[in-house]
Parts: C-alpha cells; structure tokens; sequence
C-alpha cells in the first residue's frame, strides 16, 4: 500500500517534530481525525508535562491530550530513532532572526539532520516553521539528499506555513485554509491530500517557493499597514488629534480601508520576523527592498516613542522618570502559548530607559492557579487618568494593535 492510501484510510504514522504553539495543536486535529500521531520534542519540561497529561499550551485541552494518549493515538518522545516509523514528518519547529537580523535555520537543520539520517522510501517531510523564500530548496532538500534517496520517488518534501494564532477560539486549524508547496508535483499532491485529512481547504501553489513567500506576505503586510498606523499615530499627536477618533471615522468607510491601530511596538513570532526574512532574501539578490524595511524600522521605534511620551506626560505633572512607578497594563506572561516571543513590553521596561529598570518588577503578572489568561485590551478611553491617592505614581494606558473588539479586517498580533 503507497503512502497515499495511507493517507486516505488514515493508517498513515504521523510525526510532528516540535510540539509548541503550533505542533501540539496541530497533532491534536490529526488525532481527532483517527490518525496516530507521534511528537517530538527535545524539551525536557515539556515532555515530563505531556507524560503527566498536562497540557502548557491554551489551546491545547488537557483533558483531550489525555484522551488520546490513553487510546494509543498520541505520545510525545525524545527519541529521534522513532523518525523512521513515521510515514508523514511534519516539521514545527522556531526560525528566529539572528542579533544581525539574519535567518537563523540552525534549528530546522538541526532536526532534518536527524531526519536524513533516518530517512526511509516513501516518507514525506512538510516544513511548517516559517522561513525565507528559496531555503527549502537551497537549504532543506540538500540535507536531506544526503540519505542517498530521490525526490518525488523514494521521498517527498513540501512547504506548508503554519498559520496558527494562540487563543482565537474562531479560526484555528481546520477551518483555516491551508497553503502547500511542493518540491515537485508529486510532493505538492501528498502534502495536500494529507492535509485535506483534517482542514476544510487546501490551496495548493506551484512550488516551495511560492508557499514559503505567501507567509511573508501575509506578516508583512500586517507589518506595514501596523507601521503606517503607528506613523499616523504621531502624525495625529503633532496636529493635536485624537488618533483613535481619527481611525474610527475612517472605519466607517465601507470599502477601500481596513481598520488597523497603533500601538507601543510590534510583538510575537511572525510580525516582527517575517518582514525581516524578506528583506533579507531580496539584499541577496542585490534588490533593496526600502518599504519593508522602513516599516520594520518605524515599528521597532516605537517603544521609544512610548516611553517620549510617558515623559511628557510625567514632565506636565512635575515628576522625573527617574523614580517614578509605572503602572504597564498589557505586560503579560505568554507561558500558556509557549512563548518566548520578542514584544514591545521588553522594549519599553528594560532597554528604552534605566530609569524603567527598577519598575519593571511590577509589571510582572500575578500568578494565577488557572494559569494566565488572555486579556482583552480595550483602547485608552478619553478620560483623564486618575491621580494617585499615594501621590506616588502614574498610570501609563499602554495601546494595542488588537482592540478588545476587532472591526473587520484589523490587525492581531502574531
């Protein structure tokens, strides 16, 4: 039987290499649709959790966790030497940015080393971590070329960005459309007929390629119009505006303009990185792609500008920022999303200005025996902030590029 058939009756082995935000949701849904799924994972933490039942992702119901592994269909294992009982490897696992703002595949070559050296006839490898146009091919399919098998006849490899986003309880795996690319046409069929199993549409592209720059454009245009907003942000403080005013008027346009909102920086996996990876890609190919980068760099200026602002604010009411107390609301633990993301929040309380460094302490979440939950941030309200009955402390309203009610359109962090 051929690991399309597999794949259709649903006896196919599942591999997911890398069980964080996005690969241990996605091997819950190939469970829910009856296939056996295994992870991979090198965390010791995370494996002792699973082994406990104890799921550290939000997304992830401990309850179903348990579910499955008690019925055969899921185990997590450290061991590499189960890659070669695996019919389909689905890789998910982080491609950071280097401090130089290069792509840093080290992780995704670290793993598909052991992959090639395991690598069997009729096994199909999908990337699903994030990674700049070309690196699947130029990169990827050399390692695993040197198990001495042949593309689209021995084994099949495949480019399909994870789109996942922790904590929307509308849009998750299954009903959001799936792209996937192939390194040949017979990888492009397998991938989509695999995923068809558990997500209502694929979108099948022409080539790795292609897929792998879909997911750039998706961030980076989520990174340019946050940056033009975050620009119209100061525009509007120059001309003595209410910026959110501004926006809301502009909402009620019904074509023609999507509602995004500025806020102290960008945070998460993919907005900050994304654009990066592009840029990055075209310097190579002697192209410079200035919009890009200008919007990443309007963005990554903007917790400076917040704390600018802060003391303006302080200045108005006689106090120094030295030895004043914050107050940071939206400066949040993201341990149930598994995440060690960069964000704004670290920006502002520890670099932008020492005198932040001995409030940051404050701003750390509360501890909670449910765990953290995610918070719906609402835009400052046009009240004056209330003084201090200590007279000690100011508030700072911390803005978000995801308001508490999203319009249509508007932009959620990664």
């Amino acid at each position: 039987m051929g690991l399309g058939e597999r794949i259709q009756d649903r006896s196919a082995r599942i591999g997911v290499l890398g069980l964080g935000y996005v690969g241990l949701p996605l091997a819950m849904d190939f469970c829910r649709k009856g296939f056996r799924v295994t992870g991979f994972e090198v965390d010791r933490r995370r494996l002792a959790d699973l082994g406990r039942g104890k799921s550290y992702i939000r997304d992830v119901d401990a309850q179903e966790l348990r579910k499955w592994q008690s019925a055969g269909r899921f185990r997590a294992t450290g061991r590499f030497a189960d890659l070669s009982r695996q019919d389909a490897l689905l890789v998910c696992v982080q491609t950071p940015l280097r401090k130089s703002k290069e792509p840093d595949v080290s992780n995704i070559l670290a793993v598909l080393g052991e992959v090639a050296r395991r690598l069997r006839p009729g096994q199909l490898i999908v990337i699903e971590s994030t990674t700049y146009p070309g690196a699947t091919d130029e990169v990827i399919l050399p390692v695993l070329n040197q198990a001495g098998l042949r593309l689209g006849k021995d084994f099949f490899l495949a480019f399909s960005p994870e789109r996942v986003d922790p904590g929307n309880s509308t849009w998750g795996i299954a009903n959001t459309p799936k792209v996937v690319g192939g390194a040949d046409p017979a990888s492009t069929r397998l991938a989509a007929q695999l995923y068809a199993q558990v997500v209502n549409r694929v979108v099948p592209v022409s080539s790795t390629r292609a897929a792998e720059t879909v997911k750039l454009l998706e961030n980076t245009f989520r990174s340019v119009n946050i940056a033009l907003v975050n620009e119209m942000a100061q525009v509007c403080h120059h001309l003595g505006l209410d910026v959110w005013e501004v926006i809301d008027a502009a909402a009620s346009k019904p074509f023609g303009f999507m509602p995004f909102y500025p806020g102290p920086g960008i945070g998460g996996h993919c907005i900050p990185k994304d654009p990066r990876l592009l840029s990055w890609k075209l310097k190579t190919l002697n192209f410079d792609a200035r919009f890009i980068q200008l919007a990443s760099t309007i963005n990554e200026g903007m917790p400076g500008y917040a704390v600018e602002r802060v003391a303006e604010a302080l200045n108005r009411a006689r106090k120094p920022l030295r030895g004043s107390r914050i107050l940071i609301l939206g400066r949040l633990s993201t341990s149930w999303t598994c995440s060690c993301a960069p964000g704004p929040r670290s920006a502002i309380t520890i670099p932008s200005c020492p005198a932040w460094r001995c409030a940051a302490g404050a701003c750390a979440p509360s501890p909670s025996p449910t765990g953290p939950s995610k918070p719906r941030i609402a835009r400052p309200s046009s009240r004056p902030t209330p003084r201090s009955t200590t007279g000690g402390s100011c508030a700072s309203r911390a803005w978000s590029s995801t308001p508490a009610t999203r319009p249509r359109g508007c932009a959620r962090p990664s």
